[in-house]
């Protein structure tokens, strides 16, 4: 496959809605490595689109509700895709909570206890990772390991909305 068909169905440019301001050092860090990672490696196509890619995405908060803006390289909108925070609402909540105790428990807890925590932040992540699929299932095709990096994103601007 050429570097050309390689970044067709993916994306090479992400951006989160900054208007809602900067966060936790914590929270910031898992965002820059959570874009870092998706744009080094990502599974991206919105469905039914007769052009092609790369894509660039914008994600955002708007009247509770989440905000996928998707364009081409050269900025041409190309599809704006609006999802009902409710079915996340509950994980990212969980998975906010579990992520204090995880940070709190890497200060000062022992390794057992940390890797304990650091399970049940997985397994919540895993969770939540499914759900934006079926939430963006016939609308974008993604796969599992861009879920898992656009619901950190997701969570970021959860965090800070």
């Amino acid at each position: 496959m050429s570097d050309s068909d390689q970044t067709r169905g993916r994306l090479i440019d992400v951006e989160l809605e900054e208007s809602i301001g900067r966060s936790t050092p914590d929270v910031e860090h898992e965002r820059a490595v959570a874009i870092f990672d998706l744009i080094e490696e990502n599974s991206f196509r919105p469905v039914n689109d007769s052009g092609a890619g790369p894509y660039r995405l914008k994600l955002s908060l708007a009247e509770q509700r989440l905000v996928f803006a998707v364009a081409r390289e050269d900025g041409a909108a190309v599809v704006t895709h609006i999802l009902s925070l409710t079915p996340l609402r509950r994980i990212v909540k969980d998975y906010y909570m579990i992520c204090e105790s995880y940070y709190d428990a890497i200060r000062s807890s022992t390794p057992s206890h940390i890797e304990a925590i650091d399970m049940g932040r997985r397994g919540l992540h895993n969770e939540g990772s499914r759900t934006l699929m079926d939430r963006l299932s016939g609308k974008i095709d993604i796969d599992f390991d861009t879920a898992r990096r656009l619901f950190t994103l997701v969570c970021v601007l959860h965090w800070r909305g």
